[in-house]
């Protein structure tokens, strides 16, 4: 029978170590990745959490990166990724990225035809090919969200503004006369340091900005901020 000519002879220039999931070494390292731009373009970071296989993390890495697109800020946490597997060890990374087009073109499946991003992919590729192990994988947002604070964050640095945590006590913002100040003084008790609830978000030109969500009307605030801002 001849040969199928639809499938194609040529052997790819770097191993398909991407599609060796389903047998791990015994020691790895998980890297969950991400990166985004605020406009797109526009000020962009990218956050990684780097975890061993028992599932201890063992490092955080972000970086501001300027004016960028997402794709070339998700580009760069996968090569941040892939650096410190290779500085640190074991040589052997799975990393699992939000991007489907970042996945899709590390896999092969998607085509790199942005200039910049071919030259990032073709660096990313290169490390790939000095690591003993890779794998690769998408996830949704839902479930990188450390990552995506990471990179949220090297974002707001980058932007000059403050990443705060905030401990909101839901009180009154301008109680009544008699009973009501009672049950304002209630409400504080019940928000004792220990037990006030902590939201993280940013300060922006004096206004509060929480990460997800909003706080609720008539919540008091104390704002702390993270160390090493």
């Amino acid at each position: 029978m001849p040969p199928d000519s639809s499938r194609s002879t040529t052997r790819p220039l770097f191993p398909r170590r991407e599609d060796s999931r389903a047998t791990p070494p015994d020691h790895y390292l998980m890297a969950h990745s991400d990166g985004g731009a605020r406009g797109n373009p526009g000020p962009a970071g990218y956050g990684v959490v780097i975890q061993d296989q028992s599932g201890k993390k063992v490092a955080a890495l972000s970086e501001y990166l300027g004016h960028q697109t997402n794709n070339f800020a998700e580009y760069q946490g996968l090569i941040a990724a892939l650096e410190y597997a290779l500085q640190h060890g074991p040589k052997a990374l799975k990393l699992i990225s939000d991007s489907e087009l970042l996945v899709r073109q590390i896999k092969g499946i998607y085509k790199v035809k942005n200039p910049t991003l071919r030259d990032l992919h073709a660096r990313a590729k290169e490390m790939i090919a000095q690591l003993d192990w890779f794998s690769i994988g998408h996830a949704l947002r839902e479930h990188n969200q450390e990552a995506d604070r990471l990179a949220n964050e090297a974002m707001d640095k980058g932007m000059g503004r403050s990443v705060a945590h905030v401990a909101g006590a839901l009180l009154p913002a301008t109680p009544a006369p008699g009973k009501d100040h009672v049950a304002a003084a209630a409400s504080a008790a019940r928000f004792s340091p220990q037990t006030q609830p902590e939201f993280e978000g940013i300060v922006h030109n004096g206004v509060v900005e929480l990460t997800s969500g909003k706080l609720p009307e008539g919540t008091r605030v104390q704002v702390r901020l993270k160390k090493g801002l």
